[in-house]
């Protein structure tokens, strides 16, 4: 797991992948424009992100916010993200710390909590963030499908990326969610990523992305290997990229 969390810290291949993501999805809007539809942003003023990497929700924040924090468990991510967050809210801070722990604030201190495909490394962080989040408020958690594996699974097993996507999915967050908050509503987002014959290096950078995730079932380089042999046998391959915005009411 310390591995896994390690690869979260480099900023380039990220945004390198999110390129990646963006020019080969089906589904041409930005899931953040849809996150943004689905909140009462007015009502927003102070935020908890949880597992807020580099600021990739941050920078897709319309408006000015009074607080920002950011809490994650690599240091390394800390000055993205405070560039991203202090231009969008009047105090932003950073908070290094490996979840699930307790949060640095006092009950009722946020109105927003979000958790961006990140819950399912720290699920048993729910009832600290029913806590810190003020009565009224909205814990949003954006998730994986745990169909994303399946055309993976036609050439690999992957338990133990299923086991962790398991952690808090598509599938069962609703269920999750409830035992926690009054009341749970959702929005999916479906897509998918299509991959042709000449998308060769973009293929390999998603699956090199994804080489801590899959490394634990299978060596990464085999799974390359034989999905570039797919891809050029086939002349395109697509992946399931389904995903669901949760909005949880305390």
């Amino acid at each position: 797991m310390e591995h896994l969390i390690e690869s979260y810290g480099d900023e380039d291949l990220h945004r390198r992948v999110g390129w990646v993501i963006k020019t080969h999805s089906t589904n041409r809007e930005d899931i953040r424009a849809v996150v943004g539809r689905s909140l009462d942003w007015p009502s927003v003023r102070r935020i908890l992100d949880l597992g807020c990497g580099y600021g990739w929700l941050e920078s897709s924040l319309n408006g000015e916010f009074e607080e920002i924090l950011g809490v994650d468990a690599l240091e390394e991510n800390a000055r993205p993200f405070l560039a991203a967050a202090h231009a969008k809210a009047r105090k932003a801070d950073f908070r290094r710390i490996v979840l699930p722990a307790s949060l640095p604030r006092e009950s009722d201190s946020f109105d927003l909590v979000a958790a961006v495909y990140s819950l399912y490394f720290f699920p048993g962080i729910l009832p600290e963030v029913g806590r810190v989040l003020e009565p009224g408020g909205t814990f949003l958690a954006v998730t994986h499908s745990e169909g994303m594996l399946e055309e993976g699974e036609e050439f690999f097993h992957f338990r133990n990326l299923r086991g962790l996507i398991e952690c808090f999915s598509a599938e069962n967050g609703e269920e999750k969610l409830r035992r926690y908050f009054r009341a749970v509503t959702y929005v999916d987002y479906s897509n998918s990523l299509v991959f042709t014959r000449e998308d060769g290096a973009d293929l390999a950078l998603y699956i090199a992305f994804k080489a801590e995730f899959i490394s634990k079932d299978v060596d990464p380089t085999a799974v390359t290997e034989r999905l570039l042999e797919e891809l050029h046998r086939r002349g395109s391959l697509s992946f399931n990229k389904n995903d669901r915005i949760f909005l949880a009411r305390k």
